[in-house]
């Protein structure tokens, strides 16, 4: 598929800071599953760009802002050609060993309740039953969750969604972590893109699902806010122990006051697109 992404974050300051640092893990990494035609970051200031790489192996931008602005606007956008792997990771250079994803965060900490979960799945298994067991885990949070925006936020914990039901993408990714990482499976957070299978192109943010490393097939996507595996539709961008390390947006701004934060998010399949265009 090719996948057209137009992604912009924009802050408005009640008054203008004096500096603005942020880390930007907005860029998507080739992989034998994505193949990137082209990727642009623009802002509406003067302002630096300095391209690297985290400790999870995620392309980053650190951009500087050192004159007043009342308003920043980074945008993104480019075109993707994804292929189908039926969910599973393509093999990169990993800079961490999988064991590192079995470590708890604050967002992914298994309390009482998730640990009762992971086990009535019919956890812990062997090694070689992994699979199975998080195809389950993934169908029961799909499952037991419904989808509503707002009704959390992103301070929200693993343990905290479970007890509410409800939740957003980010939600759904935290409590699969947290539940795997129970079973003693190597599991991190994914943000990246998704072409709604409704054809909805404006969307309201980012999309999230998670990874679980698997013996002998490697880092598996699954996407409990969909009950699915991640497909074609899926553009893959950073990776990380939860939210936190794989937030497209983060950083801080010195004076300004407070800053209401604004996102604009196009996400398509080029060639329907194309197609429809032609046929009418």
């Amino acid at each position: 598929m090719l996948i057209r992404i137009d992604h912009t974050t924009t802050y408005l300051y009640q008054r203008p800071p004096r500096f603005i640092v942020q880390t930007l893990r907005l860029t998507p990494r080739a992989s034998a599953a994505q193949h990137i035609r082209n990727w642009d970051i623009e802002t509406n200031v003067d302002a630096r760009l300095r391209k690297g790489e985290d400790a999870f192996g995620n392309i980053t931008h650190t951009l500087y802002v050192d004159a007043p602005c009342e308003k920043l606007s980074l945008r993104v956008r480019g075109e993707i050609e994804t292929s189908d792997t039926a969910g599973v990771v393509p093999q990169t250079t990993e800079r961490l060993q999988p064991l590192v994803y079995l470590r708890e965060t604050p967002l992914t900490c298994a309390d009482a309740g998730i640990r009762e979960m992971a086990k009535a799945l019919g956890g812990p298994v062997e090694e070689g039953a992994h699979l199975d067991l998080l195809h389950r885990l993934n169908q029961h949070i799909y499952g037991r969750l419904s989808f509503e925006i707002g009704a959390t936020t992103a301070a929200h914990t693993a343990s905290e969604v479970l007890s509410l039901g409800k939740g957003v993408c980010q939600d759904y990714a935290h409590l699969f972590i947290a539940a795997a990482r129970a079973l003693r499976i190597p599991a991190r957070y994914v943000s990246g893109h998704m072409v709604r299978a409704d054809g909805v192109t404006q969307q309201e943010a980012a999309h999230a699902w998670a990874e679980a490393y698997v013996q002998g097939l490697g880092w598996v996507g699954f996407d409990p806010a969909n009950g699915v595996c991640p497909t074609d539709s899926y553009v893959r961008v950073a990776v990380g122990l939860d939210y936190l390390g794989a937030a497209p947006v983060r950083g801080t701004s010195y004076g300004g006051g407070r800053e209401v934060m604004d996102v604009h998010l196009d996400v398509r399949d080029a060639r329907a697109q194309s197609r429809q265009q032609q046929g009418q």
